[in-house]
């Protein structure tokens, strides 16, 4: 059994069962329980609604940030989760894994941000000028974290996680249905779909609903996106998501698709070049 300390942290997810796949979730709820307890990571604990039988609270209990943080790198509980995302739809309400050193990425504006970042806009270094005492690197990769976890061990099918957020987009006016996925830097994803409106002025696009969702939920460092519309050829985010996506995100890897397949890869930098942000300031 984990025993609990102070320094354990809280994460609660509400899971919507998809019809007739209520074994399979079972199953995969046991599995991951079984596996957070087998290497310490936390507990975790499926509390059903009672008003709804395929709706739960998926709440667990982390040992600590950092037993949280192997979880979301090991690849058994990668893969788990990728097969949870195929039968149920996850949104994440609680999120106890903001650790207080992570200062640069998690601010809780990054708009206060005002350090320049020399590896985009007018400020990138251009010409290798070399290092008189050799690659600081020396063979490691000193950026292993937020920006390279899409590199872990393990699979996210963050284009079917968009494809089953389009199901749920509100689009009366259009019919055009737009799915978003969004992937945190610990692991969680986060979905959403476009909301339209009478006015038409008050519609919202699928990847601003995801992320301000992220960003409501205690999100704060993300490191991709996944774009889904029924259409044959690529359709990117609009002017409007690129500049929050950038603002809120940085530098996403953005990954475009329809109900096929994938259609575009692109680094949001090339579709956002010149990013008006806290260095305009």
């Amino acid at each position: 059994m984990v025993t609990l300390t102070d320094s354990s942290r809280l994460t609660v997810a509400v899971v919507e069962v998809h019809t007739d796949r209520e074994a399979e979730f079972a199953d995969i709820a046991e599995r991951l329980a079984a596996l957070l307890s087998q290497k310490n990571y936390g507990v975790a604990e499926m509390i059903p609604d009672e008003s709804d039988k395929r709706r739960f609270y998926a709440v667990r209990r982390w040992t600590s940030a950092a037993a949280a943080e192997r979880c979301h790198a090991d690849a058994d509980i990668q893969a788990l989760n990728a097969r949870l995302l195929d039968v149920a739809r996850v949104t994440h309400v609680v999120n106890g894994l903001r650790r207080p050193e992570q200062v640069r990425l998690l601010l809780d504006d990054r708009r206060t941000l005002v350090e320049a970042d020399r590896r985009v806009g007018f400020d990138r270094r251009v010409k290798n000028v070399g290092r008189p005492e050799g690659d600081r690197r020396s063979g490691v990769d000193r950026r292993l974290g937020p920006r390279r976890v899409s590199h872990r061990a393990g699979h996210v099918d963050l284009l079917g996680a968009a494809r089953r957020a389009r199901e749920y987009a509100d689009a009366a006016f259009s019919n055009f249905k737009v799915g978003a996925a969004l992937e945190t830097a610990d692991g969680a994803v986060i979905t959403g779909c476009n909301i339209e409106n009478a006015t038409f002025g008050l519609t919202t696009c699928a990847e601003r609903v995801a992320m301000f969702k992220a960003l409501s939920e205690g999100h704060r460092a993300f490191t991709r996106i996944a774009v889904v519309a029924d259409w044959p050829t690529t359709t990117p985010p609009c002017g409007a998501c690129r500049q929050i996506l950038w603002e809120f995100g940085g530098n996403l890897e953005v990954r475009l698709g329809n109900l096929q397949g994938e259609t575009g890869c692109y680094k949001l930098k090339d579709l956002l070049p010149l990013p008006f942000d806290a260095r305009s300031f």
